[in-house]
């Protein structure tokens, strides 16, 4: 086993309590970060430009976000049902299932030894997933050679966005010790160095907002985590994310400075942008303005994703515009997956190792594999 298996095997047997936050206000933040996640990546799709009528489409990294939540929740009943998991290959899993439903890879290529078939589990069967939305030319280049990467053994040499964005889930699901790291091994399945730096600090801030730390706080939190137990590995450094909290305070919601920030699509480009925007519009009436202006980066609307996620998961999902998320189309996925986040962890309704389910469906729409 490697170290994320052996942290999670630790995490299941002796620290529960600590990945459990309170279960109301646990589904509310996830709820309102997956549900912020989603809409960001739609309104980053039109540039901030939203139209007054009609669907908002999702892009590949909002579709890549639900697989890592849902590859999440087959890891949690994977361990319950075999008592030890390696959740980055899990999530390999779901990017794999994601690939084949859209054509990039054979769907007949993982069957054998799944009674299932393959691809399996609900989001097989979404329509709005199987739709190729932008490209993601360094992951399902990975996916396709079915080569995953490791933090400390990386392939290829991108750091773009989607290694940071389709991390962000992590934060819901983990407390920040293993966040960070489960998070880093994540983006690493394809990306490398500052990406990988990138999408521990993104999922552990997450985390920290859920925990009830302000956005500042939650960021100090997980980057101090992050310094001590990934960068080391990865020898980045990214100076970019303090100059960009620290902007916000003296000169917030400024243009310029926020495409300094974002200035390519790269991960770092997308966190620091992120953290501008939610820091220059933190109060929960500004999302709408928080999410045009994210949008306006030149980035690829990676930012407007980061900025949704962290602004859905401080203020919930009843602080999101309602008719421009009523018009989303991967926002019913998003909550769904959410709430079934969180029933996994606080109920575990397909049972367990030594434990009777309460649900008799729950394992065909996740899989333990």
């Amino acid at each position: 086993m490697d170290k994320i298996a052996n942290r999670w095997h630790e995490q299941e047997s002796t620290q529960m309590q600590d990945r459990m936050l309170a279960p109301d206000k646990w589904l509310t933040f996830a709820r309102g970060s997956l549900l912020g996640l989603i809409l960001g990546d739609a309104v980053g799709a039109v540039n901030g430009e939203v139209p007054p009528t009609g669907q908002l489409h999702a892009k590949a990294g909002g579709q890549l976000a639900c697989l890592t939540t849902e590859g999440l929740i087959r890891a949690d009943v994977r361990m319950s049902h075999k008592g030890i998991c390696h959740p980055p290959g899990v999530v390999w899993h779901a990017y794999r299932r994601w690939a084949a439903m859209q054509g990039l890879i054979a769907h007949a290529e993982e069957a054998d030894g799944n009674p299932l078939g393959w691809p399996d589990g609900w989001l097989a069967d979404v329509p709005v997933l199987k739709e190729k939305r932008g490209t993601a030319p360094t992951t399902v280049k990975a996916l396709r050679e079915n080569r995953p990467g490791t933090v400390t053994a990386p392939i290829g040499t991108s750091i773009g966005a989607h290694a940071c964005t389709r991390a962000l889930p992590v934060g819901l699901f983990s407390p920040l010790p293993i966040a960070v790291e489960l998070a880093a091994e994540i983006a690493a399945l394809t990306h490398r160095g500052e990406a990988v730096v990138a999408a521990a600090i993104g999922a552990g801030t997450v985390r920290m907002i859920g925990e009830g730390h302000r956005l500042e706080q939650a960021y100090a939190l997980a980057r101090s985590r992050v310094d001590t137990a990934v960068r080391p590995q990865v020898y980045a450094d990214v100076p970019i994310l303090f100059d960009a909290m620290k902007a916000a305070g003296e000169n917030p919601g400024d243009l310029t400075q926020l495409r300094n920030f974002a200035s390519n699509a790269t991960a770092l480009s997308a966190l620091a942008g992120g953290l501008y925007t939610a820091a220059s519009f933190s109060e929960r009436g500004d999302i709408r303005q928080a999410l045009c202006f994210a949008a306006s980066a030149g980035d690829g609307g990676h930012v407007a994703t980061v900025s949704g996620t962290l602004l859905g998961g401080l203020h919930g999902p009843d602080a999101l515009p309602i008719d421009w998320l009523s018009r989303t189309e991967l926002v019913w996925v998003a909550d769904t997956l959410a709430r079934d986040l969180v029933r996994q962890i606080t109920e575990h309704p397909s049972g367990g190792e030594y434990s009777e389910g309460t649900d008799p469906y729950w394992w065909s729409r996740y899989p333990g594999w």
